[in-house]
């Protein structure tokens, strides 16, 4: 065991100790949450596993402390120690993505994704008003005049992508905040490829004229032209806001360089510090100097006050990520999506645009299988396999039962999987879901929900698995 290994272990080992003298469940929680995860094939495309730093700096003092404003201007006094985390974790975020200016202090990305809209509504609506009004703050100004910037807000409009070809929630969707805030209008991709159609989004954005362009994905398996993306915002006059919280580490990776590099190209970009980054689960949000002011209103304009000892664990992961280490795990993520894909893919399965280019795979498993998204989540959670299911375009199962499942790299790289390692993954998988049988419904057609999967099938590939996983170890030499 090596000295890191065996320091973690003891001070792991305490911790719980200290926590099971109050509340032995929470600390029995803890201690089964790390032993399923060691025994699963984790394949969600949105989790990861962060290292032991990360995770060591979340658990001190600094959760003590409010902190809200920005550093050195906070409505409490005592924050002398919270102004040098904050500063840390910025400065880092600025360096790794090349930013002009980083706020870390989002909860998580769909924190980040408010702060951006709200940021960009008052750099583009809010401050000019004012700034016409004659008045220093919203305080200023009449009941009439704050009734009318008021409807203002609720009259712009946001374009992203379409839910059921990779775009997320935050995106104009009725069930989030963001669609009850905008007049939103969704964009596609080609039926023939599942590609974005960059003309027709300039066709579609020329048309609608939003305020803000999203651009980025949840599950959308290739990579973006951001500079034709830019290009389309500035033909309208919109705002472009990339959402990178999946890819995020490809970016810091070195792998999304020039035009696939959102950076250098968005006004606002909005992310989450785990999943391929690797970090705490947090939010962060980058921005060019125009909107850094705005920006910096986000707490409290949406936020409550910053979680302390999470910035200082997003600190630790931004300076984990300015690693070559970090660049050689950022493209061992994207060349094992690719194996990974091609796995599949000779064993007959369809995938949404027939390959992947970045870290993540969507499976067709209603072609492919006649199952049900949920069906087949559920098949490959019996058997060891954690998926989520997964709408695919133009999905005729809906947002909730689906016909795809996504898979993702991050997680089993970090744990050192290769390209056998996932290879086999993908012999698994299809060995699974081809013994998975939907249960037929009262109204005599194949259901939706129940499924049978022939015996003995969940045990075998569980004991494959752990083959796998007991030769690439999570967390190795960590003993509790």
């Amino acid at each position: 065991m090596s000295d890191l290994a065996a320091t973690a272990s003891s001070a792991y080992s305490q911790a719980l100790s200290v926590i099971e003298s109050v509340e032995p469940r929470i600390s029995g929680a803890i201690r089964a949450e790390l032993d399923d995860q060691r025994a699963s094939l984790k394949l969600i495309a949105s989790e990861n596993y962060a290292s032991l730093a990360s995770l060591l700096t979340m658990g001190n003092w600094l959760s003590d402390k409010y902190a809200e404003g920005t550093i050195g201007h906070r409505f409490y006094a005592g924050c002398q120690n919270i102004d040098t985390v904050e500063s840390v974790a910025a400065e880092h975020a600025r360096e790794l993505f090349g930013a002009e200016y980083a706020y870390v202090q989002p909860h998580s990305g769909i924190d980040a994704n408010l702060v951006a809209y709200w940021a960009i509504l008052n750099a583009r609506i809010e401050s000019p008003t004012l700034s016409r009004l004659g008045a220093k703050t919203v305080n200023d100004l009449s009941h009439s005049d704050w009734e009318a910037l008021r409807r203002e807000f609720n009259t712009q409009r946001v374009m992203g992508m379409s839910l059921d070809v990779g775009g997320h929630l935050t995106h104009g969707f009725r069930h989030n905040i963001s669609g009850k805030m905008f007049e939103q209008h969704s964009y596609g991709t080609d039926p023939e490829t599942g590609l974005i159609d960059y003309d027709q989004l300039l066709a579609d954005a020329k048309e609608f004229k939003p305020l803000i362009l999203v651009a980025g994905y949840s599950a959308y398996p290739r990579r973006i032209n951001f500079a034709k993306m830019r290009e389309i915002a500035d033909a309208v006059g919109a705002v472009l806001f990339v959402d990178m919280a999946h890819f995020a580490g490809l970016v810091a990776g070195k792998v999304f360089t020039g035009e696939e590099n959102p950076v250098p190209y968005a006004h606002v970009v909005a992310s989450t510090t785990h999943k391929s980054l690797r970090g705490p689960r947090g939010g962060f949000v980058l921005a060019t100097e125009e909107f850094a002011p705005s920006v910096d209103k986000g707490c409290p304009m949406v936020l409550g006050g910053p979680l302390s000892h999470v910035m200082a664990a997003k600190a630790v992961a931004f300076a984990e990520a300015r690693t070559e280490t970090f660049q050689t795990y950022a493209q061992a993520v994207a060349d094992n999506a690719k194996t990974l894909a091609e796995g599949l893919m000779k064993r007959g399965v369809k995938l949404v645009t027939d390959g992947t280019d970045n870290h993540l795979v969507l499976l067709d498993v209603a072609s492919s299988f006649g199952l049900t998204g949920r069906q087949a989540e559920s098949a490959l959670l019996d058997a060891g396999v954690v998926t989520n299911r997964n709408s695919i375009p133009r999905d005729p199962n809906g947002a909730w039962y689906t016909s795809g499942v996504r898979i993702g790299t991050p997680a089993l790289t970090s744990r050192g999987f290769g390209a056998a390692e996932f290879d086999r993954v993908a012999e698994l998988m299809v060995d699974v879901l081809k013994q998975t049988t939907p249960v037929t419904a009262s109204n005599g057609q194949p259901g939706k929900a129940k499924y049978t999967l022939a015996d003995g099938v969940a045990d075998r590939t569980k004991a494959a698995a752990s083959e796998l996983l007991e030769a690439n170890p999570l967390y190795p030499g960590l003993k509790l």
